[in-house]
């Protein structure tokens, strides 16, 4: 991973005074590590940015005590949009990192639609030089499948992998055809990368701004029916078999399309799946008032879809949490809401937001939400990370489970402000972040 730029002391407290050397303890939380099983009050020891079992018994260690907290791998977001190149003005790799390391994210994946798109080993040497000169967190980044975004031909698959993307995806837009999509998997497979894919039927979804319902009646808006999800899902599914490629659908937001995914894990088909924590906490009916921050894509849809999300987190069928972090300028989303761009911020909210509709109704354990939030995203893109095991980077995330706070739009690190969310009264939180051994947020 590139080296990281000096941290932003606007992000950092009182943990700095505590670093004055080269290994130091955090002890009396609760160290939550599941991809070593580990669930209990201990202690994690760091020395030189790794995660070491021990510290000699004659070498000097500062002591952090965590007692209350719960300490973690730092946690992983696989599906953020960083903006830059091209859409500065919304967010950049500077910003949208302080917003991953205030949310608790000392890894995060980028979106390959910038302008350009990263369809070619260019824009990702320029993005990689730019996360070098500019980001306070681990940043990866993804290739497009398609050349321009266009699903009409390939792009050079083998060149983005050999400039360092981690997975392809045309995210923001979905391959319809499906032979393309077919070739896509096979030469992903060859390259040893997944395939990350947005679902969403052109044809059945057209002109769509929210989804199709009763609300959309009512609000006399046009419609963005489920099944335009769950076809493609379906589709992923059937070309992820017959290729053997492995395949991951993003962002799911309807009970078919959990059914389809886990119907298709069954058979040992490579499949997963990823669900974000505004398709739990919000319906269409959140659209009421015309706010165009309730618009996504895919949109909000209804409780019963929000159940069916909920018993495929709890059953394994979802692995993966993550956060569709999309940021806009306040100008664009102040429009008619047919007329608003899809999509909202979620780094600064989103393990709060998880904690609301996981863990406080008991659907699954801490264990599982961090499961999902580290070592799942970090086995799916073969990353070296989301582990406290010895030898790994020191990259840990703090957490406050008792932390009540409100949201506030104007504190957010993020250069955008497009959030549901503002003034909602939250329940946990990340208090600190550090990457490689380095506090890079603390609250």
């Amino acid at each position: 991973m590139m080296k990281l730029a000096p941290r932003d002391p606007s992000l950092v407290s009182t943990y700095d005074r505590k670093l004055g050397t080269r290994s130091w303890a955090l002890t009396g939380g609760r160290v939550i590590d599941p991809a070593n099983r580990r669930d209990e009050i201990g202690e994690v020891y760091v020395r030189d940015g790794k995660i070491v079992a021990e510290i000699p018994v004659n070498e000097s260690v500062e002591v952090i005590d965590c007692s209350g907290l719960i300490v973690c791998p730092g946690l992983i977001d696989l599906h953020v949009h960083l903006r830059e190149p091209g859409q500065g003005s919304k967010e950049t790799v500077a910003t949208g990192t302080r917003a991953a390391a205030a949310g608790g994210f000392s890894t995060i994946v980028a979106m390959p639609n910038t302008k350009p798109v990263a369809d070619g080993p260019n824009t990702i040497a320029w993005l990689r030089q730019r996360i070098a000169e500019t980001a306070i967190v681990n940043v990866y980044t993804t290739g497009c499948i398609s050349q321009n975004m266009a699903g009409e031909a390939l792009a050079p698959i083998g060149s983005l992998k050999q400039a360092g993307v981690v997975a392809i995806t045309d995210d923001g837009k979905c391959i319809q055809n499906n032979e393309l999509m077919r070739r896509a998997l096979e030469y992903a497979q060859m390259f040893d990368l997944p395939l990350l894919d947005h679902c969403q039927d052109y044809a059945l979804s057209e002109g769509g701004v929210m989804n199709e319902g009763y609300w959309s009646t009512v609000l006399g808006l046009q419609g963005w029916p489920a099944i335009a999800e769950e076809v493609i899902v379906g589709r992923n599914a059937l070309l992820a078999e017959l290729t053997g490629g492995t395949v991951h659908c993003q962002h799911l937001s309807s009970a078919g399309s959990v059914r389809l995914v886990r119907e298709a894990m069954q058979r040992g088909v490579k499949i997963s799946a990823e669900v974000m924590p505004h398709h739990l906490a919000l319906t269409d009916e959140s659209i009421a008032g015309y706010d165009t921050n309730f618009k996504m894509n895919p949109p909000l849809r209804t409780k019963r879809d929000i159940a069916a999300l909920l018993e495929g987190v709890a059953d394994g069928t979802i692995e993966i949490l993550g956060s569709d972090h999309a940021p806009h300028a306040t100008y664009e989303k102040e429009v008619e809401f047919s007329e608003a761009p899809f999509g909202i911020l979620g780094l600064e909210t989103e393990l709060s937001l998880f904690v609301k509709t996981l863990i406080e109704p008991g659907v699954i354990s801490w264990a599982k939400m961090i499961e999902k939030l580290t070592i799942n995203p970090a086995k799916l893109l073969r990353l070296d990370k989301g582990t406290l095991s010895p030898g790994a980077d020191a990259d840990i995330t703090l957490i406050d489970p008792a932390r009540e706070w409100v949201v506030d739009k104007e504190k957010f690190q993020s250069k955008s402000r497009n959030t549901p969310f503002h003034g909602w009264e939250l329940k946990g939180k990340a208090v600190a972040t550090v990457v490689a051994g380095e506090f890079v947020f603390s609250c």
